[in-house]
């Protein structure tokens, strides 16, 4: 049996080097705008049954448990946390937020995505020289539907259905210029990560279901302002420490094993 204890305790140590990891990645992305944390979720694995329950005796009792050894746990996959990250204000009218459910849609190389499409909540958004809104990163993948921001204006306003306007010298009256897009999933948590503060989508996520800001079903825009990491980092602290524990004690669980191994091994002696 100390070497089903081994076998066990190495399944425990393999599965809690990969909630570490989680976990820390989890706190090194505390201020990327629009992360979302993940949870590793565990499962046992198979067992031994020694002993059947229901079985009957000789005198016709029924044996009310059975007798199980299980063979240890895995990861059985990470989970997203989806909740709201806290609002970050900004002096710049293209930090856009979601208040509520919704990605923004951006245009990737098709191998990176289904479709050419890639889904965003990371609101921080500026233009490329051709005068599109792209996102601020070391990509600058285009906002899709695409929305220019041409010509000579002074100004530049959002409002909370997705409405782009410029304010024109030689006009007193606003321009609309485009209208965002909002995506939703029937299970944004199948979504895949792929970087960049990108997700996309999985047969586990569903198709993607396209709407306004503002819609039923679908969040308001905030400008002016971005949504931050949800990382708690008291909690994933806590979760840290806790990972250290059970990674403490399945090594005394490997050790003890070994010494009894050890005693087996010297009987003869």
């Amino acid at each position: 049996m100390a070497i089903i204890a081994l076998q066990s305790a190495a399944s425990a140590l393999s599965a809690l080097n990969t909630a570490m990891d989680v976990t820390s990645n989890n706190l090194a992305n505390m201020n990327t705008a629009g992360f979302k944390a993940s949870r590793a979720n565990f499962q046992d694995l198979l067992y031994i049954e020694q002993q059947t329950p229901g079985v009957r005796n000789a005198n016709n009792d029924q044996r009310p448990t059975g007798l199980y050894v299980g063979l240890g746990t895995k990861v059985s996959g990470t989970q997203l946390d989806l909740k709201q990250g806290p609002p970050v204000s900004s002096s710049n009218p293209l930090d856009l937020m979601i208040e509520g459910n919704g990605f923004f849609r951006v245009g990737v190389q098709s191998g990176l995505g289904p479709g050419g499409f890639a889904y965003t909540r990371a609101g921080q958004f500026t233009v490329n020289s051709d005068g599109e809104i792209v996102m601020a990163s070391d990509t600058g993948r285009r906002l899709d539907p695409p929305i220019s921001l041409t010509g000579n204006y002074t100004s530049v306003s959002i409002d909370n259905s997705g409405q782009v306007f410029v304010q024109r010298p030689s006009s007193s009256d606003p321009e609309l210029v485009g209208t965002l897009s909002l995506t939703n999933f029937i299970n944004p948590t199948g979504l895949k990560s792929v970087g960049e503060n990108l997700y996309v989508e999985t047969g586990a996520s569903g198709p993607p279901i396209e709407g306004k800001p503002a819609d039923e079903g679908f969040g308001q825009i905030r400008s002016g302002m971005y949504e931050n990491s949800n990382v708690d980092p008291t909690t994933e602290l806590v979760n840290l420490i806790r990972v250290q524990r059970s990674f403490e004690m399945n090594s005394n669980s490997i050790r003890a094993a070994d010494q009894a191994l050890q005693t087996v091994a010297q009987i003869h002696r």
